[in-house]
């Protein structure tokens, strides 16, 4: 019999990316997609919503779903949305991917692996990193450990910086997913709008440039996003809670505000294709990142 694409039957699934902050979830996903759609830094808490990245490949659809990172923090509505988010994906996938730094285990992976196992579908652990593992014969003594913690489906170390081992990575999951026609049309790459990652862009380059001077009370709103005779004009906002907090996004002279503009603009025309206008402006909202209506209003949406 034949075993070609029309005869085989059609992979689908959604496929959870989760751990705890700044293990490197976003980097994997951009490229297990082989392009940038998920924001990176170096500062816990950049990833603040569930995303889609959609890979399709011959017959298989995987459907990946960025999380923030489970943490411990509950004292704002801001954190509280984030676990929330996060929390989602152990209803709503079909199977996981637990991401763990390398050899570094914490309490806040140890609570990422409680919820784990109240999930009844496959959960691969993807140990990332492992390039900066120094002594690799410390590996094989550290995976026999971690797979005692549960029944994992399989265990992978990788880098997805490096794109080392992804490969293998993919073929435990594309196993796994269910047999069932595709959700979405093959060519889609996400499920967020065009405003939606402009906002995001924006965010990146500040949490990049100021992570240690500004807090994380900081968010992008875009007011407008339109397009005309061929260039894409885009009004945002980014809002504070404080003053001070207003003049460092500044800078002496709006030097700062300029520079952090030029990189978001170049990255937008990279991903939009097309040139890019942006206006950027600095607005103190005091409180927003505890006040559920206000986080409503700037999109954070349950």
């Amino acid at each position: 019999m034949s075993n070609d694409a029309s005869t085989t039957p059609k992979r689908c699934g959604y496929v959870g990316i989760v751990g705890r902050p700044n293990v490197g979830k976003s980097t994997l996903l951009n490229y297990l997609l082989g392009q940038k759609i998920a924001i990176t830094s170096r500062k816990p808490q950049t990833t603040r919503h569930n995303m889609l990245g959609i890979k399709t490949e011959g017959n298989t659809q995987a459907i990946y779903v960025d999380t923030p990172g489970i943490h411990a923090g509950k004292q704002y509505a801001l954190n509280r949305y984030l676990n929330r988010e996060a929390s989602r994906v152990f209803k709503e996938t079909d199977l996981l991917v637990f991401i763990v730094d390398r050899m570094k285990w914490t309490d806040e992976d140890e609570i990422v692996l409680d919820k784990l196992k109240q999930f009844r579908r496959p959960v691969i652990l993807g140990i990332n990193k492992v390039d900066q593992i120094e002594d690799k014969t410390q590996l094989l003594p550290y995976l026999e450990s971690i797979s005692k913690k549960m029944d994992f489906a399989a265990i992978v170390p990788l880098s997805a910086l490096k794109s080392q081992n992804l490969g293998p990575l993919e073929q435990e999951i594309m196993s796994r997913l269910p047999e069932q026609p595709f959700y979405f049309p093959e060519d889609q790459l996400t499920d967020r709008s065009e405003r939606f990652m402009a906002a995001e862009l924006v965010r990146e380059k500040i949490t990049r440039q100021l992570g240690d001077e500004l807090p994380y009370r900081m968010t992008v709103d875009i007011e407008q996003f339109e397009e005309r005779n061929n260039c894409l004009h885009i009004n945002a906002v980014i809002y504070v809670e404080r003053d001070s907090q207003k003049g460092i996004l500044l800078g002496e002279d709006g030097s700062r505000i300029r520079l952090l503009g030029t990189e978001a603009r170049k990255d937008m025309e990279t991903l939009f294709d097309s040139k890019v206008m942006l206006s950027m402006w600095v607005k103190v909202k005091k409180g927003w990142s505890d006040d559920e209506r206000a986080m409503r209003r700037l999109g954070y949406l349950d």
